[in-house]
């Protein structure tokens, strides 16, 4: 099987274009990907914080608990 010289320039016209996109949406979505996972990580330190504050709000309420007196039934 011969190859027409005539699809050389025609191939590279289209391949030539269609690499550059490519590359370019490669890139694109690196970038993108980069973005989304630096998003998951904020969130998920936000939410480790979150949960630290509630976890010292709950001992403070539990610490007040303790100090109020348990004799109100008897006053």
């Amino acid at each position: 099987m011969d190859i027409n010289p005539l699809w050389i320039p025609i191939v590279a016209l289209i391949a030539g274009p269609v690499m550059v996109v490519a590359i370019v949406g490669i890139v694109h979505w690196f970038k993108a990907r980069d973005k989304e996972l630096q998003f998951h990580q904020d969130l998920r330190v936000r939410e480790m914080e979150h949960q630290r504050k509630m976890k010292e709000l709950e001992v403070e309420l539990e610490k007040a608990k303790a100090l109020q007196p348990t004799g109100k039934a008897a006053s």
